[in-house]
């Protein structure tokens, strides 16, 4: 039985990330076709919550890519960033490695570094294999 990709979701700024995720598109360059591009206005927006909710559903892995201290809001960035640090003890808590959650400063013209915090996402999904295993391996207290 083939097992199937896993699922990456990218939460892309509009300032940052989806600009990147554009650039790459109007290069005409491949990124790994199981991540999934969410444009948002601001990552902040999203509470820890979301991103328990979202492993539990079945999403292997979230990168946040944000304009990182060039948002275009006041308090943005440093909020999404205490959100992540707050939503990765959470994930511990639940048996979900913290390294599925990456929050990375992704530029307008950033196309390189989009393309490589995809493949490297993409990378360690399949290293360490799909969230739901590894959430029922916590629960079951193995």
């Amino acid at each position: 039985m083939k097992t199937r990709d896993a699922k990456i979701l990218i939460l892309a700024t509009l300032s940052g990330g989806y600009a990147g995720a554009d650039s790459v598109g109007q290069l005409h360059t491949n990124y790994p076709a199981n991540a999934y591009v969410l444009p948002v206005v601001c990552p902040s927006m999203f509470a820890e919550d979301f991103y328990l909710r979202t492993f539990e559903k079945g999403v292997d892995g979230i990168l946040v890519m944000y304009s990182g201290t060039d948002c275009p809001y006041k308090g943005g960035a440093e909020r999404t960033a205490e959100i992540v640090n707050r939503t990765y003890p959470l994930m511990k808590e639940r048996g979900i490695d913290p390294r599925r959650l990456r929050l990375v400063a992704i530029c307008t013209v950033c196309t390189k570094p989009f393309l490589k915090e995809v493949n490297q996402m993409n990378d360690l999904l399949r290293g360490i294999g799909p969230v739901r295993a590894e959430m029922a391996h916590a629960a079951a207290g193995d």
